[in-house]
């Protein structure tokens, strides 16, 4: 964060105290509400480095906090900070007017501080989130301008100031090659016509930024929200999902970095752990070629999903590229191997009240189970589109080999429908015991019956169902990531509900992930392609919503506390296109939140 210029900045109190106060004024001497303040240790904290780049693991570290705020009607904007001499420095901002960087700040009973509002149209522009230039770039038809965000947005956003930059036609079809390489599906139709029109389509913006719509406007109630971060990682991780647990920590997987992070949200302080590896893993496990130009990883199991037994604390983990499932005790520090007898791609996990740990299967087509009262595993196949698809799923196995020794996989035919490649995606427990899949791919749902383990397939009405929660009344919450919507099922009307996601322009945003908050009956979004976590009231049908701290944030999960706030995590792939390029755990107190620390 350097100073962007000058600043009226008259310091009334210079008597260090705990608290840091900001009064934020126009330059007609107005007070500046909804002014995000983002503070951060002047000097970051001394962690440790030494593996590879990253913490020795079991070692505790002094992490940083990082905190953001926004300011009320009267430009007020108040930090309270720990006890201690500490330099700060804090990053304002706020549409429309120019960023302002402060550095070396103590606190002080009072600041006022002065924003010029940003004329230059270029860097309005550029300041927009990634969500508003996608929406104007056109590979084809709405319902291929579909299927091109969900196959080309679910590792990083579209229209990040990176994704626009001036690439050549033949540049963007070595990025699309690159990116099925990555496992994107994008169909063989679209690969030979997105490179011209991604050229054109992002060469016009640059030329004629007035075509860019306007984003989401900022909502009053931000004065009573706060958001904090941890950083985690670096810009070669990719943090993905996280869990909340019982014992107050906060865990949190590197998938590329194959790392546990174990933070500790009052404090900040965190541990790395290493997942354990097999003798003979090779790096990037079963699917070899899927990393092997990424400039530095450690990919050999791909930490992915997590879930907690509530017998016993226990956290199962599915390491995306091994045949396995991975627990840990948080007690001992200790990890405990479960070699899969069947399957390919263990995605998403979840744990039941029986005790039993279910898991989608993404390549191979199905759900597994593990019962821990007696040790045995299960798996389920569930229903293909033709047979062609039956066909496809079995050469899995031996389409990933021929690419390890050099097949390209973006030779093979892709169509619009992904045939070969169904997808079960998220998987939830419903308070009844029945287990629901979302596949992304084959766009249906499947119920899992709890005592025979038979499935049933339900379509589903939108592109792209990522992932799913249950609420309190036993609905199903599901997102529809290429639509810029959410979806509702109801099991006893056999009914579905379709809510529009908030942002601007209506249906841009790639909803990744949500959670319910049953309590309080909210939904909580993950606003991917717009730098937003956006909570639902169901009984109102209104939203919340809540921009994050840097742009290019893509988050990929949500926890939600009992207090109310929510947890999530900037966890786009790769990490250096995050504003900083540095990723984060992170959590939303909104204004209806009490008691966070």
């Amino acid at each position: 964060m350097k100073p962007l210029g000058l600043v009226g900045l008259a310091l009334l109190c210079a008597s260090p105290v705990r608290a840091l106060e900001f009064t934020v004024q126009q330059t007609d001497g107005k007070p500046a509400s909804l002014v995000m303040a983002t503070l951060v240790p002047q000097e970051a904290a001394p962690v440790d480095r030494t593996d590879n780049g990253y913490a020795q693991p079991g070692q505790l570290q002094p992490g940083d906090r990082w905190r953001t705020a926004f300011s009320d009607a009267r430009g007020t904007i108040r930090f309270d900070l720990p006890a201690g001499p500490a330099n700060y420095r804090v990053r304002l901002r706020k549409p429309g007017y120019t960023d302002l960087s402060l550095e070396n700040l103590i606190a002080t009973d009072s600041q006022t501080i002065v924003i010029h509002a940003e004329t230059d149209a270029q860097t309005l522009a550029a300041a927009k989130p990634a969500n508003v230039w996608a929406a104007e770039i056109h590979v084809g038809t709405p319902e291929q301008d579909k299927q091109f965000r969900l196959q080309c947005s679910f590792c990083h956003q579209q229209g990040t100031a990176f994704i626009r930059s001036e690439r050549s036609p033949d540049q963007w079809r070595e990025t699309i090659r690159r990116m099925i390489g990555y496992g994107a599906r994008l169909s063989t139709a679209l690969q030979a016509v997105a490179p011209e029109r991604l050229q054109t389509g992002y060469a016009a913006l640059r030329e004629h930024p007035e075509r860019l719509a306007a984003p989401l406007e900022w909502q009053e109630a931000l004065s009573q929200t706060r958001v904090d971060e941890w950083p985690i990682g670096d810009a070669m991780s990719q943090i993905h999902d996280m869990l909340l647990h019982d014992n107050g920590m906060v865990y949190v997987g590197d998938n590329i970095q194959d790392r546990l992070y174990e933070v500790d949200p009052k404090s900040g302080h965190y541990t790395v752990y290493k997942l354990p590896r097999d003798p003979g893993d090779t790096l990037g496990g079963l699917i070899a070629a899927r990393l092997a130009k990424f400039p530095k990883h450690e990919s050999f199991l791909a930490l992915h999903s997590l879930a907690a037994s509530a017998k016993d604390g226990h956290i199962f983990m599915t390491p995306s590229v091994q045949r396995r499932i991975v627990e840990f005790d948080p007690a001992t520090k200790q990890f405990k191997i479960h070699h899969l007898k069947d399957g390919l791609y263990p995605h998403t996990i979840r744990i039941d009240a029986q005790d039993r740990v279910w898991f989608t299967l993404s390549l191979s087509n199905q759900v597994g189970m593990i019962d821990r009262a007696t040790g045995e595993q299960h798996f389920i196949d569930l229903p293909t589109r033709s047979i062609g698809e039956s066909l496809t799923i079995r050469l899995v196995p031996l389409l990933f080999k021929l690419a390890s020794l050099g097949m390209p996989l973006a030779a093979l035919p892709i169509d619009d429908r992904s045939s070969g490649a169904p997808l079960p995606y998220g998987v939830e427990v419903a308070p009844d015991g029945a287990i629901w899949i979302a596949r992304l791919h084959a766009n249906d749902l499947i119920r899992i019956d709890p005592v025979t383990l038979a499935p049933t397939r339900i379509d589903f009405p939108a592109l792209g169902p990522r992932r799913l929660r249950a609420d309190a009344a036993g609905n199903l919450w599901i997102t529809a990531f290429a639509e810029g919507a959410i979806y509702r099922y109801d099991p006893k009307r056999a009914a579905y509900d379709r809510f529009e996601m908030p942002t601007l322009p209506k249906g841009t945003d790639t909803p990744y992930s949500l959670n319910v908050d049953r309590a309080r009956g909210i939904v909580w979004v993950t606003g991917t392609g717009s730098d937003t976590l956006d909570a639902l009231e169901i009984s109102t049908g209104k939203w919340s919503v809540v921009p994050l701290p840097h742009r290019m944030t893509f988050t990929r999960d949500i926890e939600i506390a009992n207090d109310g706030s929510v947890y999530s995590a900037n966890g786009a792939f790769p990490a250096w296109q995050i504003e900083g390029a540095q990723p984060t755990l992170i959590r939303v107190t909104p204004q209806w939140a009490q008691g966070a620390p």
